[in-house]
């Protein structure tokens, strides 16, 4: 592949656009890899599809290797599959939804489960069939509330996701760990610098999950990291150890007068100096109210979550603990049906009697005692004991998960890191082989519910990893096997060097190499350097004012080394660097 900037439908940009928030944004968008469309929506263009390409094919790879099938469905699908499983309501307002001129209901798909399910079960019939992993590199859609950092987050992305289909949990066991490899293997090629993590489900369903995350000051998502253990987790999934249950005596609740205190902070201060109390913020039980609505209900249940004073809720969460359920935040008018509900001092002795379910922190054991609100303007009471003034109907991970919090499995300190999502594998089980009657007829002719599992990477997201893991003040930093070419020459323009960057560039694409060279006429060299720096080929060969002296400069994009080598020995030299 020989690319001409002289011809190469490229425009970059000396300034980061006015919308780009993150580095894989502004970058991305000046070197001319994407223009962006709409809100979360992108064109590719020549640059940035190769990029592209490059990393499917590493995908595509690795999936041939592992036995995995490709096939490809459409991105326009019917509601029927869809409600059948629940999800044509479980997703809310993130599906794509349309009618057709007949008013059938269609949708434009961000998974297609129910698809491969359909298909598995219209050509297999007999466990001789099974096992099989099939899957797809397909265009997928999800209405994003905030389209955000250019294509990390946006409503149209291009993924690959695969299916596997088994006759026990054992076999979709194996299938799990083999795409686990899978995975490994193809990040590993890409030069993303990655993260295994456990993972919640979701709206996809299943038991076991992991996330491949990229660690980046940019991430949506937190995960935390035990360095004694290897523990790794998302925050979302990250599980409080419940301290033993506590058995010694505790005195008698007590109401306090507590005038202006709104915070904890004021709380603690005024019952320490007026009370003798002598608490810290981890001593107080905040009480936060919120509404879940279930997905397609106009109804919402109240849900009111106590934390530790020294907590916040945290919605991400909050959000994966009640899913499906869509939580919401708790309005003053919404107070006005519940008039036990004080505002500001809501405690939970009184939630039983007034019908709203309470969950607490796993911190919350019983025979624990708090300081709370008791349920009147200016009160709190102390001496609040679990088991003993109030019941709970069950703990619920919400808090907030913090450094320095312990380890689940070992107990040490836990460190934090944001990352971004690239991949992300499921144990589905049966769900939807249930929804879809996905069944083999067994050596004794009786039938065997199929067991799947839902594997998902990131395609086009992962162009964006790259820009925000590999980029540097001047630009991108490809690895060379996704980079749009192996080497980027420069002519600078003068006498014949032009010319002879040309003929290199021939040779060195007769030698198998992919090349850009930059044999632009009227263009200073300082344009074509910057624009060498920012497009970020990993091997840059310039050829300029050395060319009289019969030498040419060979630069190293990823660690920034240059040298001066005879042109004698470019072509070599050149496949040498990029064969390494």
């Amino acid at each position: 592949m020989l690319l001409r900037m002289s011809t190469l439908f490229l425009r970059t940009l000396r300034e980061d656009p006015a919308d780009a928030e993150v580095p894989s944004h502004k970058l991305l968008v000046r070197a001319g890899y994407v223009r962006r469309v709409a809100p979360g929506i992108y064109s590719w263009l020549p640059l940035g599809k190769i990029v592209l390409e490059n990393i499917t094919r590493v995908v595509r790879e690795e999936m041939d290797r592992m036995g995995a099938q490709e096939v490809l469905f459409p991105a326009l699908l019917p509601r029927d599959y869809y409600e059948a499983t629940g999800r044509w309501t479980e997703y809310g307002d993130t599906l794509f939804r349309l009618k057709d001129r007949k008013g059938a209901d269609y949708l434009l798909g961000p998974t297609h489960e129910e698809m491969f399910t359909d298909m598995v079960k219209g050509e297999y019939s007999s466990y001789k069939d099974y096992p099989v992993t099939l899957y797809q590199i397909q265009t997928k859609y999800r209405d994003e509330a905030r389209p955000r950092a250019g294509i990390l987050r946006g409503r149209e992305f291009v993924m690959k996701d695969s299916y596997s289909f088994d006759l026990d949990d054992d076999g979709l066991k194996h299938s799990y760990e083999t795409h686990r490899e899978a995975y490994i293997r193809i990040f590993d090629r890409l030069g993303i610098d990655y993260r295994v993590v456990f993972a919640m489900s979701g709206a996809m369903g299943g038991s076991a999950s992991e996330e491949f995350l990229a660690p980046c000051a940019t991430g949506e998502d937190t995960f935390v990291a035990c360095h004694n253990c290897g523990y790794a987790a998302n925050a979302e999934a990250v599980v409080t150890p419940a301290p033993p249950a506590v058995t010694t005596g505790h005195p008698a609740l007590e109401v306090l007068d507590t005038p202006d205190t709104p915070t904890i902070e004021s709380l603690v201060g005024y019952v320490n100096e007026h009370h003798g109390l002598g608490i810290t913020a981890a001593d107080t039980l905040k009480n936060v109210v919120v509404k879940v609505r279930t997905p397609g209900s106009d109804k919402a249940e109240t849900l009111i979550i106590g934390v530790p004073g020294d907590r916040e809720v945290d919605f991400k969460r909050l959000e994966a603990a009640v899913s499906p359920g869509v939580p919401e935040i708790f309005e003053a008018e919404d107070f006005v049906r519940y008039p036990g509900l004080v505002r500001g001092y809501i405690g939970p002795q009184v939630l039983k009697s007034l019908g709203i379910r309470y969950l607490v922190d796993p911190r919350v054991v019983d025979g624990s005692a708090w300081v709370t609100g008791a349920n009147e303007p200016g009160k709190h009471a102390a001496h609040v004991v679990a088991g003993r003034d109030f019941e709970a109907d069950g703990t619920i991970e919400a808090a907030d998960v913090r450094a320095g919090d312990s380890c689940p499995r070992c107990g040490h300190p836990l460190s934090i890191d944001r990352g971004i999502e690239i991949g992300h594998i499921f144990q589905l089980g049966r769900k939807y082989a249930d929804a879809a009657g996905l069944d083999a007829l067994g050596p004794d002719g009786k039938p065997i519910r199929i067991t799947m599992g839902s594997y998902g990477v990131g395609v086009s997201r992962a162009v964006a990893v790259l820009a925000e893991q590999r980029h540097d003040e001047l630009g991108l930093v490809w690895p060379r096997e996704v980079a749009p070419a192996d080497v980027h020459l420069v002519g600078t323009g003068k006498e014949n060097q032009i010319e002879v960057a040309t003929q290199l560039a021939e040779e060195l694409e007769s030698r198998g190499l992919r090349v850009l060279v930059d044999d632009r006429a009227g263009v200073s060299p300082g344009v074509k350097f910057k624009d060498s720096e920012l497009l970020g080929l990993p091997t840059v060969l310039i050829v300029g004012r050395g060319l009289a002296q019969g030498v040419v400069e060979l630069r190293d994009r990823v660690t920034g080394t240059k040298e001066e080598i005879p042109l004698s020995e470019a072509v070599d030299r050149v496949l040498a660097a990029c064969q390494a």
